[in-house]
């Protein structure tokens, strides 16, 4: 078995905000710093990411420049933002912050990163530093989780087989006798990791008249059942299920921990969801059961995150293949900047983060 750990937001609380350069009051008179702070991502991103609204919360809050965002910690412009900067407001894109750029950014103290993971910018000299960490993380899950239950939702009701077939018939047809099995009450699903989509799954399924499985070696069967579910092992899990969800970070122990063998435990008609990594299914092994039509999928997330254009995953009609979308779209993106705000709010009151980032369980989270 491929042991692999929660990816959870728990944690010690962070450490309060140095003393401010200067002061000034929100609405019931108590002081708040202003910290200097600068925006790093993709240049293209800051004003998709940031709505109006969250913007004058942003400016209000810290002494930010709204039409400087860096995607380059080298250039002189960076430089100089850096050299004054307390607080960092990161998001997709942000460069990698080394040794280097926290020698140029002598007064940063905190990272704020208005999305998911911070492992491809948060490095281990921001932790020998004691920068403060957060991350909207738990915002970008709702939307992973949404997606992830009208997959699982539609997958039992056999929605692609009818659909496919009502293509064909174009005529009246006995759809209650043709799938007399199908619909949703009381199948099993399966939830591979008690993550924090994993977890946000589970609650959204619970009213739904299903049996619910759980998978994750760091939750014993008296916390899977708080979570309305029952703990099994995975080779259980996968033989048991109607559908089958990876919710797992990606991590060396689990990758292709649905590998071949475990795809071919799973019943025939039942489905593979995977709204993780790619990494965490043997993709090669998954081609050959839904190519067979033994397993339908619904895939998010691919090795490479580009499938070439030959791949059969893009054609076959059992198989709903969308391009790492789940997660924050559109105007979900919003809920991010907007989190990151709350957080800097609390940064700037001299509040531990709500959401703090800690450098002892990132060997274990996404």
């Amino acid at each position: 078995m491929n042991p692999y750990p929660a990816d959870t937001a728990t944690g010690t609380p962070a450490a309060t905000a140095p003393t401010p350069d200067r002061e000034d009051t929100v609405p019931d008179g108590r002081p708040v710093c202003r910290p200097r702070a600068v925006l790093a991502m993709h240049r293209e991103l800051a004003g998709r990411l940031i709505d109006p609204h969250t913007l004058a919360r942003l400016t209000a809050l810290a002494d930010l420049d709204p039409g400087l965002v860096l995607d380059d910690f080298g250039t002189p412009e960076a430089r100089a933002a850096l050299a004054d900067a307390e607080v960092i407001v990161s998001g997709w894109g942000c460069p990698p912050i080394d040794e280097e750029v926290l020698d140029a950014a002598p007064r940063l103290s905190a990272v704020i990163h208005a999305a998911g993971s911070v492992k491809h910018h948060v490095t281990e000299a921001c932790w020998r530093r004691g920068l403060q960490v957060t991350s909207a993380a738990w915002a970008n899950a709702l939307p992973v989780a949404e997606y992830t239950v009208a997959a699982v939702l539609l997958a039992n009701k056999r929605l692609l087989e009818i659909r496919e077939e009502y293509r064909l018939r174009r005529a009246p047809h006995d759809w209650q006798l043709a799938y007399a099995t199908a619909g949703n009450y009381r199948r099993t699903v399966g939830i591979v990791g008690a993550s924090r989509i994993g977890r946000r799954v589970l609650e959204l399924l619970r009213p739904h008249d299903l049996d619910l499985l759980l998978h994750d070696p760091y939750v014993d069967p008296a916390e899977a059942a708080r979570l309305g579910a029952r703990a099994v092992e995975l080779d259980e899990l996968c033989a048991a299920s109607d559908v089958v969800s990876v919710h797992a970070p990606e991590l060396p122990a689990t990758r292709h921990l649905i590998d071949g063998r475990r795809l071919a435990l799973m019943r025939d008609g039942a489905t593979l969801v995977n709204t993780s990594r790619g990494s965490l299914v043997d993709q090669e092994a998954l081609v050959r059961e839904v190519s067979s039509g033994r397993l339908d999928a619904v895939i998010d997330v691919t090795e490479p995150e580009v499938l070439p254009a030959d791949s059969p995953l893009y054609d076959l009609p059992n198989v709903v293949l969308t391009p790492h979308v789940a997660g924050s779209l559109g105007g979900e993106l919003h809920r991010m900047a907007a989190a990151a705000a709350d957080e800097l709010a609390r940064y700037t009151a001299g509040l531990p983060f709500a959401h703090p980032v800690l450098a002892e369980d990132e060997h274990r989270t996404a």
